[in-house]
């Protein structure tokens, strides 16, 4: 203990606190550079507002379920732009592609023109897609779950179209692509 006595009562200067391993505690930039290393996808979460494609990018994107069809992704609680899309009847989940990295950092950006030059697809219903992407999900929210300083947004998929075009990678804190291994067998 450090610290002392002051009144017949023990008192203790605050120590970090560490686990039962011995791991220090939690600096929040070693934290996000630490969940960096986790390579994920990016996709496009997009719907028509007021006749106006809104959307933005999240590389939080997690397929959960084939029976029934559920997908999820994440979003901070500070957006501005998720509140303009969860009650929308539906929504387009594009799967960002090879090409798309202008597209995914426009699509993170606080302001200006987020579809700027991007060619886009409409549903009948109102989902939005990203014309190049690898797959398209057309999807409603089923629930949302609060986690922290995100939500967790459960999606049902109502339809999809998977495009031959590989995959953008956000990893590092940078976009990459995916590159074929040698076959070691």
């Amino acid at each position: 203990m450090v610290g002392g006595v002051v009144g017949g009562v023990a008192v203790c200067e605050p120590q970090p606190v560490t686990s039962s391993a011995g791991v220090p505690p939690l600096d929040p930039q070693v934290l996000r550079a630490t969940f960096g290393r986790f390579p994920t996808g990016v996709v496009a979460v997009c719907g028509l507002v007021d006749g106006a494609p809104v959307g933005f990018a999240a590389s939080t994107f997690v397929p959960v379920s084939l029976d029934p069809p559920l997908v999820s992704f994440c979003v901070q609680h500070t957006s501005k732009t998720w509140p303009r899309l969860v009650g929308l009847p539906s929504l387009g989940l594009s799967v960002l592609g090879e090409g798309h990295e202008s597209a995914a950092r426009g699509l993170a950006a606080r302001s200006g023109d987020r579809f700027s030059g991007l060619g886009l697809q409409t549903s009948a219903a109102g989902a939005v897609f990203l014309h190049g992407s690898s797959a398209w999900l057309e999807c409603t929210v089923r629930d949302q779950l609060t986690a922290g300083d995100h939500a967790i947004v459960l999606l049902d998929v109502q339809g999809l179209l998977s495009h031959d075009i590989e995959p953008l990678v956000f990893h590092n804190s940078s976009f990459r692509l995916l590159a074929p291994t040698p076959d070691l067998g």
